[in-house]
């Protein structure tokens, strides 16, 4: 584990992004909410939040974070056919964020799969990566855009 107590603690944020692609029958099945397991997207967004917070247990060396904000948006795009995941993680500390806001978006896709492959087994989860980062020594990083890539659509601000 890298010694981060030399370091200033200041406002760190990450945005990481990935997809799920599914049937198209299993898009519509979702948009309707028939879901025989319940609301698939509730249940999405708590997994990322949860993620987010237990981070530090789940990837070898990562800091254990007091993770302050957590928004989560999703996005159905039939033309994919699939769900966008975007998720922001922010807190106040020595050590950023990106890994917090990766895994966020990791359990939600996998939750999505969880909860959908009954009715559909080719759901792929992928296209997970950082968009986002400020804070810290290196600052602002932006990922640059490829023609093609949509953001998930801004979630409300939630802790």
């Amino acid at each position: 584990m890298v010694d981060v107590t030399g370091k200033p603690e200041t406002l760190r944020e990450a945005v990481a992004r990935g997809r799920v692609r599914m049937a198209p029958a299993t898009l519509r099945l979702l948009r309707a909410g028939r879901s025989s397991k319940g609301d698939v997207l509730a249940a999405a967004h708590l997994a990322a939040v949860m993620a987010a917070k237990r981070t530090g247990e789940w990837i070898p060396l990562a800091h254990p974070l007091r993770v302050e904000a957590v928004e989560v948006a999703f996005t159905l795009e039939p033309r994919t056919p699939g769900v966008a995941i975007e998720c922001r993680v922010r807190t106040t500390g020595r050590t950023g964020v990106e890994m917090e806001a990766l895994t966020a978006v990791a359990a939600a896709g996998l939750t999505l799969v969880d909860m959908l492959k009954s009715v559909d087994r080719t759901l792929v989860v992928g296209d997970i990566a950082l968009w986002e980062k400020r804070g810290g020594r290196s600052g602002e990083w932006r990922r640059p855009e490829r023609p093609g890539d949509r953001p998930a659509k801004r979630a409300p601000r939630r802790t």
